[in-house]
């Protein structure tokens, strides 16, 4: 099967790209020897994707519980579940920590600590540290309270630098980096001070986990938009815009040439509406339409607007006719993905050498 013959819209994965960046990520992991590597699979969601991000079933991230029993399904058993656990949740991670997973949850939370103590299947937590992103997380000196909390239930300590995508250059992302390692390591000290042991310290996002300078005291990174890229991580730093691996296929559906533009079949359902490229140098819209080879156009055409099954292109691209195709680069891969379910997979041609599917809901 060709690409030409799939029904649009649909996505698109080429191999070759997701390996290529796998290995600029295990290139920057070597320059921390020792350091544990635990990839976020929240946007793959495929066991064919995590076999090649984290082989030999070793510790991965995700971010639902339906990811959680997939992937222990599949034999990644080494998790964190990382989202603020709700007491409601813990007899699920439980379950699956009962048949053999090792599923450690998160909290940021005095009555979540409590719960989790009092629970009384197995189960592990490490406290959310708020490391400068202001989203979730206690301040690294609050730590200690949480820690007694949670008694032997304690795991260790989590920080996300989501603010690393506000980083416009490497040596901010490397500033990042290092506000991030100093703050996870503060609440580490803090909660040993405290009499309790802490094994696991981890920290991670893919423009920190790339550029970071040194991750002394840190046992483990995390990071998952690098494993396919997008336009926007291609304007931070993150990889090149030749790197972005997924993107999804649609067919021209009508013309309008008194407005220079074309409407294809993918529209904010199949693309998602992210906008955050408005806030980089080079605005794409709602994506960037690119050949059915996936070679930017010299006009470099965008998604200008989306209706729920409809997307705007414009400039329109000269010769293209109702029924071609066009490939189309998302803003923020994460949430383009999340809208299919399942990769058409290419290896740097048009021929489809495998169909891997994802797993959905919550």
């Amino acid at each position: 099967m060709r690409i030409e013959e799939l029904q649009t819209p649909c996505l698109v994965l080429d191999l070759g790209v997701l390996r290529r960046n796998l290995t600029r990520m295990q290139a920057a992991l070597a320059r921390h020897p020792g350091l544990r590597f635990r990839p976020h699979l929240k946007t793959a969601k495929c066991l064919e994707v995590a076999a090649l991000a984290a082989p030999h079933s070793g510790p991965i991230t995700v971010s639902t519980l339906a990811e959680a029993e997939f992937f222990a399904a599949g034999g990644w058993r080494d998790q964190i579940y990382a989202v603020g656990i709700t007491p409601q949740k813990l007899d699920r991670v439980a379950a699956l920590n009962a048949a053999g997973a090792d599923v450690k949850v998160i909290t940021d939370d005095a009555d979540a600590a409590r719960a989790i103590a009092a629970h009384p299947g197995p189960l592990r937590a490490l406290i959310e540290i708020d490391v400068g992103e202001h989203r979730g997380g206690v301040a690294p000196e609050e730590a200690p309270a949480l820690a007694r909390l949670l008694g032997p239930r304690l795991a260790g300590v989590i920080a996300h630098a989501g603010h690393s995508y506000a980083g416009r250059s490497v040596e901010e992302m490397r500033r990042i980096a290092e506000e991030e390692r100093r703050g996870i390591c503060r609440a580490a000290e803090a909660v040993r001070q405290s009499g309790l042991a802490v094994e696991i310290v981890s920290v991670g996002s893919s423009p920190t986990a790339l550029h970071a300078d040194q991750l002394a005291g840190v046992t483990e990174l995390r990071a998952g938009v690098y494993m396919f890229g997008d336009l926007f991580q291609a304007q931070i730093g993150t990889h090149g815009f030749a790197d972005i691996a997924v993107t999804v296929l649609a067919s021209v559906i009508g013309r309008r040439p008194d407005r220079g533009t074309l409407l294809v079949d993918a529209g904010a359902i199949a693309l998602s509406k992210d906008r955050s490229t408005e806030a980089t140098p080079r605005d794409f819209g709602f994506g960037e339409v690119r050949d059915l080879d996936g070679r930017p156009y010299p006009d470099q055409p965008v998604i200008r607007r989306v209706y729920q099954e409809h997307g705007e292109v414009w400039p329109a691209p000269a010769g293209l006719r109702v029924g071609d195709r066009v490939r189309i680069a998302p803003n923020h891969s994460c949430l383009t993905v999340a809208q299919h379910d399942r990769y058409h997979v290419v290896d740097g041609s048009r021929a489809v050498i495998a169909i891997w599917r994802r797993i959905g809901g919550w």
